[in-house]
């Protein structure tokens, strides 16, 4: 709770230091704000507390996901002074933009009530919409923009319809209260499983997941560069949270029709996103549809909820900062252009030795190649996936990971062997020093798995 306020307390001082002329103090002070913010989040480990009649709720899965979050948006503001160098009056919007969406997205995973659930999950959508939209003279930034308008207003609408039939057949928005009814198997009106498919279609569009994920590429491509990074990273990671924490306050078992639908999605999404990858020569676009794949692969916890929580806060830790790392690197080589061709990548082992590694590293991790995170997070995933029976599934999973290499180490050769067709360009010192701390962090991840994976275990 108490984290809560101070970010959002935090966003508005953002807002105040412009009026005051304090630009150059933005950053810095948001950063230690931020880490003070963690600091406070810590403490929630090994406790439960409920804030305003259950409104909020933290325990270990809202600590954990908080601190996550926290830490993505400390890397994605740290990197906003550069890219938006060319337009410093507008500093403070963009950072407090940032921290009002973090702080939907701690109300995301720390709701108690459908109605924080939804106030945090329009908080967040609504400074994606400004953020997506916000080079105003640049007409793909503005596409994008009315694109995830249009298209999450309607998301928005079914997760909106949903609570309603919910709230109708329970009479109630607590989820303690609804969860409550149903251990003591009290008979359910039809709407409310009607309800909690119309939930899931809007979760399952936030989470760009076949077969709602038709907006995510043009999204991708024509949102501003750092923009993409937050979508690709801190809103995918707050989403499926959110949609695993509702899933699981609103079912004491998942149904075997349910499991169904998400096994064909999970599937689809997977398949679609990593074909659909192999000819794509835009480098945001691509990972579009590799984020569209990770998401079918994160739709894998619902087969074992009981003991996926940890996993699922390892796997999203662990794609969330090669994610970030992988666009370090993008905004380096490409900057605010709005050209991200693969071939402006060509020749980069040479001009950017460091760069080029870093940005290797996140795409092996992103394939799940050993020993970054991203393998560890696919083999306990896979593990607990065939522990519940769903082995074809595994397979499925396994085949669409060796498809991903394609396009992964199709970026990976032109950095290598191919010659380069542009000028170095000075690499801005925040953006070396961001890469490199997120890919180490995925790196320590995958030596020492077990930090992660205790959180949850407390």
């Amino acid at each position: 709770m108490y984290t809560l306020i101070a970010i959002a307390g935090l966003g508005i001082i953002c807002l105040i230091a412009e009026i005051f002329n304090l630009r150059k103090a933005i950053v810095p002070i948001t950063i230690l704000g931020l880490l003070g913010s963690l600091a406070l989040t810590v403490p929630d480990f090994g406790h439960y507390y409920r804030y305003f009649n259950s409104m909020v709720i933290t325990n270990n899965f809202s600590a954990a996901f908080s601190c996550l979050f926290i830490i993505l948006t400390i890397f994605l503001i740290a990197l906003t002074p550069d890219f938006h160098k060319e337009h410093k009056a507008k500093l403070s919007d963009f950072v407090a933009i940032k921290l009002f969406l973090l702080t939907g997205a701690i109300a995301m995973v720390c709701f108690g009530n459908l109605a924080m659930f939804f106030l945090g999950i329009e908080i967040l959508s609504i400074a994606l919409y400004v953020l997506a939209a916000s080079q105003p003279k640049n007409l793909k930034s503005n596409e994008a923009g009315m694109k995830y308008f249009l298209m999450g207003a309607f998301a928005s609408g079914f997760i909106l319809f949903g609570i309603a039939l919910i709230y109708g057949a329970t009479g109630s928005f607590d989820t303690s209260v609804i969860y409550g009814k149903i251990l003591e198997n009290q008979p359910m009106p039809a709407w409310y499983f009607i309800g909690i498919v119309m939930m899931s279609i809007g979760l399952l569009f936030k989470i760009a997941a076949v077969p709602f994920h038709f907006w995510a590429p043009d999204v991708y491509e024509g949102s501003p560069a750092l923009t993409t990074a937050t979508m690709s990273t801190l809103t995918k990671v707050a989403a499926i949270a959110a949609f695993f924490k509702l899933m699981t306050s609103l079912n004491l078992t998942v149904p075997g029709t349910y499991i169904t639908i998400i096994s064909i999605v999970s599937i689809l999404s997977m398949t679609v996103g990593n074909i659909t990858a192999l000819v794509q020569t835009n480098v945001k676009r691509m990972l579009a549809f590799s984020g569209i794949s990770h998401a079918g692969f994160m739709l894998m916890v619902f087969f074992n909820p009981i003991e996926t929580p940890a996993t699922l806060l390892y796997y999203t830790a662990a794609y969330a900062f090669a994610g970030i790392a992988a666009f370090a690197v993008i905004l380096s080589v490409c900057g605010d252009k709005g050209n991200e061709e693969v071939y402006n990548f060509n020749g980069l082992g040479k001009r950017n030795p460091l760069m080029a590694a870093v940005l290797t590293c996140s795409l092996l991790s992103m394939a799940g190649i050993p020993i970054f995170s991203g393998f560890f997070a696919k083999f306990f995933l896979f593990n607990q996936v065939l522990s519940t029976g769903h082995v074809a599934i595994v397979i499925i999973a396994i085949l669409n990971s060796i498809v991903s290499v394609g396009y992964y180490f199709k970026l990976i050769l032109a950095m290598y062997t191919k010659e380069a067709t542009s000028e170095v360009q000075p690499t801005p010192v925040m953006y070396t020093i961001v890469a490199v701390l997120s890919i180490a962090l995925n790196i320590a991840m995958g030596l020492q798995p077990d930090f992660v994976l205790g959180l949850l275990k407390i």
